[in-house]
């Protein structure tokens, strides 16, 4: 996984209003949690700095490619001319945080011991950027990495070193749980707990460098954990990686200390995540889109939601709508653990049938379309696999057949014996919550295809590409504000499937 990209920088809009913070001073670790909005200035001088970045690693960094409007990214503009070409004029975009926004982040760690550099890739290069006091990060996370330069420092620890393929510590993720009913809601943002992932250069936790892994993870807990003068530490995890390429993670994950079990409450539920699973990197605005997603799923429906990860928007889903059956498709099977633990916390009271299956959505996508009324697919920044658009483009044409009393015989009928052999090891990897689902109509046709995007260039091909199928017409469509500082944009869309018109012209009498 790359830790760089490389973006076109846009021209910077002359704006108005307010001055915006200056940037926060260096803190001594362990430091105390800056504010998550950076105090403002008189609203005299500078008013074109409204909304602006004003970060010290603008230019270096690759994580932010420009300075002013975060609230309004310039892509904004496109994205809101595209629908209304489509018929939808009434687009809305929510921008949410607009500083200290990321509780997820994954840094690269280089230099030496004395002198640790933490942070992103410079544009094009690996170069490392040391980005302390990140204006995107939430200021846990600036504060725990500060926590571990010193622990670098005084323990020896050498970082990575990419052309000799030698040193201690590659990469760290650092990621905020805001989750804490111990505290009233309006301070559990601020006061959020920082899991520290310790990507390792070896194979495994009886290496040679063990000694210095264990030493930086107690000093981390020592200086940050509850004992501590500021808890800030919520757990130690270390993963091991010995490869060469660019992928961060090896497979090998070893929990150190703290809490084992990691939560955040978005959707309505509260759902675990894993180190080794996806997790959206500003919860708050991902909340929001949640909600917003709600609005869309009637009460009791069958949904199907595919590339689930660990499901959290299907079991809000089941929480939230009362569903009458929700069944979450992922190829990756380490988020089954988490969707397991979640489910563990789902209210009692939900009486539908959920389910997880490690499959792959390009095998077959037919079988996990019928029998559902709602469709959310949530794919990766290429946007979704080619057989899945085929599927949904030709839904209409698929013939409705009477259903019996199971699906039995139309698995008999295949025959092509991958579909079979993924069918098969699907059926063996799922996990089966509450009652098997037994009303449904196997090959009835679902109504509503809810689309999550975050890659709007293979979006806007997926959206012609349905609608010129004339088996989808585009209802709504709402943006998000996931990532400040950048041109990104993540969409919500809502499609209903184009139902035939029955002919009602009166029958011509035949001449005699």
């Amino acid at each position: 996984m790359s830790l760089y990209t490389l973006p076109t920088r846009p021209p910077y809009p002359i704006i108005t209003g307010r001055v915006s913070p200056t940037p926060a001073p260096t803190v001594p670790s362990p430091p105390p949690p800056p504010s998550i909005l950076p105090p403002t200035t008189t609203a005299t001088a500078f008013p074109s700095l409204t909304c602006a970045l004003q970060c010290p690693h603008f230019q270096s960094c690759s994580g932010c490619t420009h300075e002013f409007n975060l609230h309004r990214p310039i892509i904004v503009e496109e994205v809101t001319d595209f629908f209304k070409s489509v018929g939808v004029s009434d687009f809305t975009f929510d921008s949410c945080r607009l500083w200290g926004w990321r509780c997820r982040a994954k840094l690269a760690v280089r230099g030496s011991s004395e002198n640790p550099l933490i942070g992103l890739y410079q544009e094009g290069t690996h170069n490392v950027v040391d980005i302390p006091q990140c204006k995107a990060h939430h200021p846990n996370i600036n504060a725990a990495v500060e926590l571990l330069r010193q622990g670098i420092r005084e323990l020896n620890i050498e970082p990575y070193n990419e052309d000799q393929g030698t040193g201690d510590l590659r990469y760290i993720q650092m990621a905020v749980t805001t989750y804490n009913t111990a505290l009233p809601a309006a301070q559990r943002y601020r006061n959020g707990r920082v899991q520290v992932a310790l990507v390792w250069n070896s194979r495994n936790e009886k290496s040679s460098n063990s000694d210095k892994l264990n030493a930086l993870a107690n000093f981390l807990w020592r200086n940050g954990g509850p004992r501590s003068n500021l808890h800030l530490i919520h757990s130690v995890w270390a993963n091991f990686q010995t490869s060469t390429n660019n992928i961060i993670f090896g497979n090998r994950w070893r929990h150190l200390l703290g809490e084992r079990a990691f939560w955040e409450h978005v959707g309505g539920i509260d759902i675990s995540l894993d180190p080794s699973s996806f997790g959206q990197a500003n919860t708050r605005a991902f909340n929001n889109l949640l909600q917003k997603l709600h609005k869309y799923v009637p009460y009791g429906a069958s949904v199907a939601d595919l590339y689930a990860g660990a499901g959290v928007i299907g079991l809000s889903l089941a929480a939230t709508k009362q569903c009458r059956s929700v069944k979450c498709i992922e190829i990756n099977k380490e988020s089954r653990p988490s969707f397991e633990k979640t489910v563990d916390r789902l209210p009692n009271s939900i009486d539908g049938s959920i389910s997880w299956h490690n499959a792959d959505t390009c095998i077959d996508p037919l079988s996990w379309l019928v029998g559902s009324d709602v469709i959310v697919v949530d794919p990766p920044r290429k946007g979704l696999d080619t057989s899945l658009i085929d599927a949904l483009r030709t839904i209409s044409s698929h013939k409705v057949k009477p259903s019996l009393k199971s699906s039995s015989s139309n698995i008999k009928e295949e025959k092509r014996p991958w579909v079979l052999r993924e069918r098969e090891r699907s059926k063996e990897a799922s996990v089966q919550v509450g009652r098997e689902t037994i009303s449904e109509d196997p090959q009835s046709l679902p109504e509503t295809l809810i689309y999550i995007s975050c890659g709007w260039e293979s979006f806007k091909e997926d959206c012609k590409s349905l609608l010129t199928s004339k088996s989808w017409h585009l209802e709504k469509a709402h943006g998000f504000n996931f990532f400040p500082g950048t041109q990104s944009i993540e969409v919500l869309a809502v499609f209903k499937r184009s139902l035939k018109k029955k002919k009602t012209g009166k029958k011509k009498k035949k001449q005699a």
